[in-house]
């Protein structure tokens, strides 16, 4: 698990080159235009488009997806005593349902093959989540969307990404972002920032990096479960990410010389 090998039997449907089984971590801000809120539709097929083209070259794509361009449940921890804690979880969770038909429709338009799953039953739109129904969704050539977390409250996306890498015996997990990587500091703040290239999750804790959730990333390091940040916004960079190519801060467990 995790080992983040190249595979190199195309004869069996994997790609030639890069990786066989990836998850790709979407947060609901990239379906968003920038300073907007809810869904743009642009934004959702230029994902799409990459997401195609990656699956094109053989690997078998999990795609779980976050609900903060709708609603994030901790903005209402401290804003609306009226409204439980764990009640705005749930409502974050159903956001990211929505998010999840949205990028289904969108793809299926490129003609992909899709199954939107979500760890909170929903039977009218979409499947409930079991791992090995999931698994042969993926063995089948199609490209699955996990919706609504973990299904449990007081837990992030990030780490519902991790846990489903696990799950699925994912080569890596991969972080879509609006940066071009992990960088020392706020590059945008900063612009001495240093941008690192390659880091061991013993450096990310030590510096206390947050590029994601920190148990997610605890996960894992416990795990053995590679993890690649990179910017989705950059046109053909899901693709390169999936075929092992030079993009982005790989952090894994190897030491960084």
């Amino acid at each position: 698990m995790g080992s983040g090998t190249t595979a190199e039997t195309s004869e069996t449907g994997s790609p030639s080159q890069g990786f066989r089984r990836v998850v790709l971590k979407l947060s609901g801000e990239s379906f968003m235009a920038a300073g907007e809120r809810g869904i743009e539709m642009p934004e959702v097929v230029h994902i799409a488009k990459q997401i195609q083209r990656a699956h094109q070259t053989g690997c078998q794509i999990a795609i779980v997806i976050g609900g903060g361009n709708i609603l994030r449940g901790a903005q209402f921890k401290y804003a609306n005593a009226s409204i439980h804690e764990a009640t705005a979880h749930y409502m974050g969770m159903i956001a990211t349902v929505i998010n999840g038909l949205a990028l289904q429709d969108a793809l299926e338009s490129l003609e992909c093959q899709t199954r939107l799953m979500s760890a909170i039953r929903m039977d009218g739109v979409c499947e409930s989540y079991i791992r090995r129904r999931a698994a042969r969704h993926l063995d089948k050539g199609r490209i699955i969307i996990l919706a609504a977390g973990t299904g449990g409250p007081f837990v992030t996306t990030d780490t519902a990404a991790a846990l489903r890498s696990m799950e699925l015996d994912a080569d890596i997990l991969l972080k879509a972002t609006r940066v071009d990587g992990v960088y020392s500091d706020d590059p945008e703040k900063n612009p001495h920032a240093v941008f690192h290239r390659h880091l061991d999750f013993t450096t990310v804790q030590r510096q206390n990096l947050r590029f994601m959730d920190s148990t997610a990333i605890t996960h894992c390091m416990e795990h053995d479960m590679p993890i690649l940040i990179f910017n989705f916004k950059k046109d053909g960079n899901i693709e390169k990410a999936v075929l092992g190519e030079r993009v982005g801060t790989r952090i894994d467990s190897q030491p960084v010389p």
